[in-house]
């Protein structure tokens, strides 16, 4: 009569336990791995896109040195809603500070109203089962473009038009009498018609702080 060892059947299946339970203990820190590497890549594509916008914001709230917008005639009102009076200087510094405070570093570059940034994280995944992929941090890019929202409105310019001052009549005398010139009177109020039927009007007697006007003025949007 044969005697069945029950001890040695389960002897036998306890390594098949083993490797089974350590393949699910990889696949687990395999995935929670994948899910660190995107939440990795997530916050380097936040900092991009932060620091991106905040490029295009710095540039469109500045605008070059000598600007002076109560004297600008609604043709050198159009250059402004091109974007041909934006300082943008220290639109690249703003980019990187807004890496910063999303614990990244960027590379910012810029072609005429738009601005592109590359980021890198400061944290990497960390340790990891996955190989190659302990230090690795995350990389991500964006772009924003300040876009005009509004253009002059067609008879929206009242210049202030004084009276020319008539040209005296030359007397027959030895020594004629100079002609008056009249005094160009400085343009009046400016009127700009927006998106979606807005109206945005700028008075030069009654100035608006450019920030305010530009936000007005422009949009700033992400694009890539």
């Amino acid at each position: 009569m044969t005697c069945r060892r029950f001890g040695g059947d389960r002897g036998q299946a306890f390594p098949i336990y083993v490797v089974l339970v350590a393949g699910l203990l990889f696949a687990a820190l395999a995935y929670f791995t994948i899910g660190k590497a995107g939440i990795v890549r997530s916050n380097a594509q936040g900092a991009a896109d932060a620091a991106a916008l905040a490029a295009a914001r710095e540039a469109r709230d500045t605008l070059l040195s000598g600007v002076d917008l109560a004297t600008l005639s609604p043709e050198e009102w159009e250059q402004v809603l091109l974007g041909n009076r934006f300082d943008a200087s220290g639109a690249c510094a703003a980019a990187q500070d807004f890496a910063a405070m999303n614990d990244a570093t960027v590379e910012c570059s810029s072609s005429g109203t738009r601005f592109t940034v590359r980021s890198l994280t400061n944290g990497t995944v960390g340790d990891s089962v996955v190989p190659g992929t302990s230090g690795k941090r995350g990389e991500a890019g964006a772009t924003a473009e300040i876009v005009p929202r509004c253009h002059v409105k067609a008879g929206g310019s009242s210049d202030g038009g004084s009276t020319p001052t008539p040209t005296p009549t030359p007397t027959p005398t030895p020594t004629p009498k100079p002609t008056a010139t009249a005094t160009p009177a400085p343009p009046g109020p400016i009127k700009f018609a927006c998106a979606k039927g807005v109206v945005v009007d700028y008075d030069p007697a009654q100035p608006r702080v450019w920030r305010s006007l530009a936000a007005a003025l422009f949009d700033i949007r992400l694009i890539d």
